[in-house]
């Protein structure tokens, strides 16, 4: 017994003075190197106190490559330099040259200490650094194919390590991989790359019996690890498992599985509050995902890859009815992270906000941005189908939005030749637009899962966008469609947006009472988070009053109206809705200024029956300055739109428009209509 413990304490000194982090000195038993020995002997030395993730790597590589280039330690210093410094698709391209003779090197000069598989600690010792290296010059080379989009390859370099049948994978986990590799491909086919299977359920069948093939090497290796390493030390890698496990079920939608593999995962450093945010989210529950979220702010700072929780609290912030909170953080991150991966889903994030937030001028500049963007997809499922989708469902909104912009701003735009013409020319653009869409919604093969669930952990876009993709076609096959996941749907937190999609469906065939009737049950649950589902509150009440308007109960038509501006007041200029609205004036109001007002698309009324928002304007001049004090107040008195100053330069029709706009919580100054109009 005391043996064995002196063996184990040698053991992890050596590995304490191999590794701080594993790959710096190599000290223990003189290795027989099989060419230039004297050279290689003077690398290790050298290469002892340098680590290959720091800037020295790269010196350090060209003076090993000059001692002897035949020695793989010079290519993978090279090499691991590269993918540090790497943030494109021509770097990650450069980084595979030298990871790749790193690996043939190590396997021709090396391939018996690669093969060695025992429970002896002297036997083991020497062989150790070859193989930590070999994983660590693997690991790198699959993500740097993975990064350029080569999953073949990446998927070669998996099966080649594991031909050598580490006893330890160290960084490359060989079977987590293959499972990793095989679900961020799912929804292609063997024709394209020959390790998968035919259909998105049998490449996640396969991805998981990777896993299962997972627990089973540890098992097996437990029985020559254990006589090495400290006992349990088979639970981190276990726990590396758990982590693909809960991926997996959580996009199967398999929640009960999905929840107890985080539960294994809680009290360890592997526990991904990023991808447990996520997995909150699909199942509904956005506060705890918003805290889980804010965790993760901490947990990937610095990764040099698309930070999912920021472009996902974005999305938080929109149901929040706070998309302003969403601009000024998606703003931050593309400061801080400059032109680098994630830098395509920033902008589309920030092209969201600004979106619902009513400035369809900014949404348009950013989406364009995220359009003409090189994106690299680092660490993630999502690929580039994702992008483009995100992509055009924005440019659809924005174009929707463009249409309704046009009646908002003129009320009798009916009558309006220019109003009508730019009417056609934008409604022929949206429907050009979703017909691509179409075409690509029709392509895709995780259509099923991903976006009639609504809420996905692969799923890009918010469910408010996923209606007006589907809104113009097939009523009936969509009614049963969601009908259906209401049914069958395990999350109970999610049902009520299914009732909302069934809701509008109803009213898209004039069954306005039915609609009503599933529109009351989502107002009333008790499930509600009026905090975080406020831009579903706000579409149910914006359904509840096109239903009143269609049975012609004022009523109930007013008090929805109300309901819709005081949740989320920046949708309502571009609903099919004209807004009530009471105002006020102070002082000597410029006179075409409010004329104009007048003539955009809202009611102004004088009843005081009628449940409306105050709006109060006071009209200032101080010289040629000239300044409107406006604020909105709800029944209460209290202030839905902030007091604010608005001095304008402009013409007082194109400030008008501008005010109007403002009037809905929308800061930004919106398109003007032709004043002739």
């Amino acid at each position: 017994m005391l043996r064995a413990a002196l063996r184990l304490t040698l053991f992890f000194i050596y590995i304490f003075l191999v590794t701080p982090g594993g790959l710096q000195a190599q000290v223990g038993p003189p290795v027989a190197h099989p060419r230039n020995a004297q050279k290689r002997y003077e690398i290790d030395a050298k290469r002892t106190g340098t680590d290959p993730e720091s800037d020295d790597a790269l010196p350090r590589s060209r003076e090993f490559i000059r001692t002897d280039s035949s020695y793989y330690v010079g290519w993978l210093y090279e090499g691991m330099y590269k993918v540090n410094h790497a943030a494109d698709y021509l770097g990650y391209k450069n980084a595979i040259i030298p990871l790749r003779r790193a690996l043939a090197q190590i396997e021709r000069d090396y391939a018996r200490m690669l093969r060695t598989r025992t429970s002896d600690l002297m036997t083991y010792f020497p062989a150790y650094r070859f193989q930590l290296d070999y994983s660590l010059v693997a690991y790198n080379l699959m993500e740097c194919y993975n990064n350029v989009e080569q999953p073949q390859d990446a998927y070669n370099v998996i099966r080649r390590s594991q031909r050598w049948n580490f006893q330890r994978e160290f960084y490359m986990q060989s079977y987590n991989y293959l499972a990793w590799t095989v679900h961020r491909n799912r929804f292609y086919t063997k024709a394209k790359y020959p390790f998968l299977k035919n259909s998105i359920p049998e490449n996640e069948q396969l991805a998981n019996a990777f896993l299962d093939s997972a627990f089973k090497k540890i098992r097996t290796d437990k029985r020559l690890n254990s006589a090495l390493f400290q006992p349990g030390y088979e639970e981190s890698e276990m726990q590396s498992v758990y982590h693909y496990k809960a991926m997996l079920y959580s996009y199967a939608l398999n929640i009960d599985s999905a929840a107890r593999y985080y539960d294994r995962m809680r009290n360890y450093s592997i526990f991904s509050h990023n991808n447990y945010a996520t997995f909150l989210s699909i199942c509904g529950d956005f506060r705890q995902a918003a805290f889980h979220y804010n965790i993760a702010r901490t947990q990937d700072q610095g990764d040099k890859r698309l930070q999912e929780w920021a472009y996902y609290s974005s999305l938080l912030d929109i149901y929040k009815g706070k998309p302003e909170t969403g601009i000024q953080n998606m703003k931050d991150m593309i400061k801080a992270s400059g032109s680098t991966p994630g830098f395509g889903w920033y902008n589309i994030a920030l092209a969201r906000c600004c979106m619902y937030n009513g400035d369809v001028a900014e949404s348009e500049r950013y989406i364009k941005k995220a359009e003409q963007f090189k994106e690299v997809h680092i660490g993630t499922t999502l690929g580039q189908s994702h992008y483009d989708f995100s992509i055009n469902m924005i440019k659809l909104m924005n174009n929707i939005s463009r249409i309704q912009q046009v009646k908002f701003e003129n009320r009798n735009w009916l009558y309006s030749p220019v109003a009508l013409s730019g009417l056609a020319q934008q409604s022929s653009a949206k429907y050009l637009l979703q017909y691509l869409i179409v075409n690509q919604f029709a392509m895709n093969p995780e259509r099923d899962l991903v976006i009639y669930r609504l809420f996905s952990t692969e799923s890009t876009v918010s469910w408010d966008e996923i209606w007006y993709l589907m809104r113009d076609f097939s009523t009936q096959f969509f009614y049963q469609k969601f009908a259906q996941e209401l049914k069958d749907d395990q999350r109970p937190l999610i049902k009520k947006y299914f009732r909302l999609y069934m809701a509008r469906l109803q009213m898209k065939k004039n069954n306005y009472t039915d609609a009503e009737k599933l529109l009351r049950e989502i107002l009333s649950d008790v499930r509600i988070d009026a905090e975080y589902e406020k831009l579903l509150i706000a579409r149910s009440y914006e359904a509840m009053a096109e239903c009143a308007q269609a049975r012609k109960n004022k009523a109930a038509y007013n008090e929805s109206l109300y309901g819709f501006y005081v949740t989320y007041p920046q949708l309502l200029p571009f609903s099919e809705l004209r807004p009530n609205m009471r105002l006020s004036v102070i002082g000597t109001p410029d006179a075409v200024i409010v004329d104009r007002l007048k003539s955009c698309n809202i009611n102004w009324v004088s009843d005081r029956s009628i449940p409306a928002p105050e709006v109060t304007l006071k009209f200032s001049r101080n010289g040629s300055k000239k300044t409107i004090t406006y604020f909105v107040t709800d029944k209460s008195g209290k202030e839905i739109v902030s007091r604010e100053d608005y001095t304008y330069t402009e013409k007082p029709e194109q400030a008008a428009v501008t005010l109007a706009y403002r009037l809905f919580n929308t800061y930004k100054k919106a398109p003007p209509a032709d004043p002739k109009q």
